[in-house]
């Protein structure tokens, strides 16, 4: 026999999956303009991480909104749009690397803090599909987080 779920926390579920979807978008616009407007010798390493990036991140929405429709509901269009990656945001200054490094460790670190609640509500909700979605997704930023941590001790470094 089928446990039954509070409606409460299906709707959990999918309000992350709806806030994921978003931020998986928005991290994509900020990757591209990032990638597009750093200048420099030593941004072209980052310029190329997060141009391999991109496509994971879409890859990510895409699994994510398809779960969304699954679960009889729908990723947001624009007008549910509302930015929230500041530090993500390119520079003034094109040469200024360390920012967009951080930039990306900030949003990285959102998406994975967002992706463990998805994970604990997904659990909560008997929801074992979206929880799976979301573990592998983690893995993911996990690993995108641990490059940048690279990349911000290698500028760390230099400035010594």
């Amino acid at each position: 026999m089928a446990a039954c779920v509070p409606i409460g926390m299906a709707d959990r579920v999918t309000d992350l999956l709806e806030r994921a979807y978003i931020d998986e978008m928005e991290t994509v616009m900020n990757y591209q303009t990032n990638a597009i407007v750093l200048d420099g010798v030593r941004a072209e390493e980052i310029k190329n991480s997060l141009q391999e990036d991109i496509q994971e991140e879409l890859d990510h929405a895409n699994r994510l909104g398809q779960r969304l429709k699954q679960l009889g509901g729908r990723p947001p269009g624009s007008e549910a749009f509302v930015a929230g990656q500041e530090s993500l945001q390119p520079p003034a200054d094109s040469t200024d690397v360390r920012s967009v490094i951080q930039g990306v460790l900030d949003a990285e670190g959102d998406a994975i803090d967002t992706y463990r609640e998805l994970i604990d509500a997904a659990d909560a909700a008997d929801d074992p599909v979206t929880e799976d979605l979301a573990v592998t997704i983690l893995a993911d930023e996990e690993a995108h987080r641990t490059e940048f941590r690279g990349f911000e001790t290698e500028y760390r470094s230099d400035s010594v």
